[in-house]
């Protein structure tokens, strides 16, 4: 393997993207989401709003919303999460639905159910055009990830590689591959080709 460079790695928890007409739905019509705080990514934010996601089993209440709204509603769990509450979610990038299972969503003013979109996002790295370019790697590229934790060391194969203007350089795990390798808080890690 040949290491390229170090790239900043932040834990994803488990949160919600939702459409303008499904958040009119859940929160109220002309709802404005609050935003919380800013996020590594340009122009993206946690809300101060929170959901309720309904599986089969059970449901996990005070889920985050990030800010803006997207095109079509997505929920975002680790693995654990899902089972959890009785979904089977497939790894996918953000964004890739089709298919996907469904579940319910509940607001303060109302429940929307999605006849798909709960998935447990592959874990990836965001980078703008010129980073990309520097460290030698293309939009859609699998890496593996290396994390020297004090106690669980661990090198994440299957790592997609996302560029985009709209970018900053990042790599997103969820909470499940954060556990696993005993991140606390924002690290580094070092991307092998």
């Amino acid at each position: 393997m040949f290491l390229l460079k170090k790239i900043l790695v932040e834990t994803s928890a488990r949160h919600v993207h939702l459409s303008p007409a499904d958040l009119a739905t859940l929160f109220g019509e002309g709802y404005e989401l609050t935003v919380k705080k800013m996020l590594s990514q340009p122009g993206q934010f946690a809300c101060e709003e929170r959901v309720t996601i309904v599986g089969p089993k059970r449901e996990l209440k005070n889920v985050s919303i990030l800010g803006p709204t997207r095109p079509h509603t997505q929920v975002e769990l680790s693995l654990t999460d899902a089972r959890s509450v009785g979904i089977v979610a497939p790894v996918r990038e953000s964004g890739d639905v089709e298919g996907s299972p469904s579940c319910k969503i509940i607001g303060p003013k109302g429940e929307i159910e999605i006849d798909c979109g709960v998935i447990a996002a592959q874990r990836h790295i965001h980078l703008d055009p010129k980073t990309a370019e520097e460290m030698n790697l293309k939009d859609k590229q699998i890496v593996s990830v290396k994390l020297d934790t004090a106690e669980r060391a661990t090198i994440f194969g299957d790592v997609v590689v996302r560029v985009s203007p709209k970018y900053a350089p990042a790599m997103h795990i969820d909470t499940d591959e954060s556990n696993a390798a005993g991140v606390s808080g924002n690290m580094e890690g070092e991307i092998l080709e």
